[in-house]
């Protein structure tokens, strides 16, 4: 069996605990993924869709637990 180790020292922060000051450490790079829902129309039971026409989010009355499976009658 092969064995392969990597290891990567891209940064090193160095805090002197003895120091009361605020250190703030940031790195470039992608951001986080940045979905907003929007929940302005939401009822109890909302079910967060996708709207094409308005490419976004949303959680409203037109989808929710009793729509899904028409009131339940199926």
């Amino acid at each position: 069996m092969t064995t392969v180790n990597i290891t990567t020292n891209k940064n090193t922060v160095t805090v002197d605990e003895d120091n009361s000051s605020i250190i703030t450490v940031a790195t470039q790079g992608p951001q986080g993924a940045s979905s907003i829902i929007n929940t302005a129309n939401a009822v109890d039971k909302s079910i967060v869709y996708y709207d094409s026409s308005s490419s976004s989010l949303k959680a409203d009355a037109t989808w929710t637990t009793s729509t899904l499976v028409d009131g339940g009658n199926f």
